[in-house]
């Protein structure tokens, strides 16, 4: 069963192709073109995952997010933010209403 040791692989895959050749990669491909196109990319699966969650079955769903994670994680990488860094955030905020949480972001 996945895990999120899962995004952690994921994660070292990306960092080892954002470099290589645009020909022999997709992550490096999307690198080559720039930040502007990833994050349009990672826009595009996000709403796909929304038209699916809304429209579509189960599977379709699964799928989208699963686009939508692997892009989220390649604009990191192209970012240097690590997803630990992100994790960290999470487990911050773990425990804390979603109210609160905002209303802390605001000070």
């Amino acid at each position: 069963m996945a895990d999120l040791n899962t995004l952690a692989r994921l994660e070292a895959t990306i960092l080892s192709r954002r470099d290589a050749a645009p020909d022999t990669s997709y992550v490096a491909k999307l690198n080559a073109r720039g930040l502007n196109k990833i994050a349009q990319k990672l826009g595009e699966e996000a709403t796909e995952t929304v038209i699916a969650a809304l429209t579509e079955d189960r599977g379709a769903l699964v799928g989208e997010a699963a686009d939508l994670l692997f892009h989220l994680v390649v604009l990191l990488a192209a970012r240097d933010v690590p997803l630990a860094e992100v994790m960290a955030e999470l487990d911050r905020r773990e425990g804390m209403s979603g109210i609160a949480e905002k209303a802390s972001r605001s000070s």
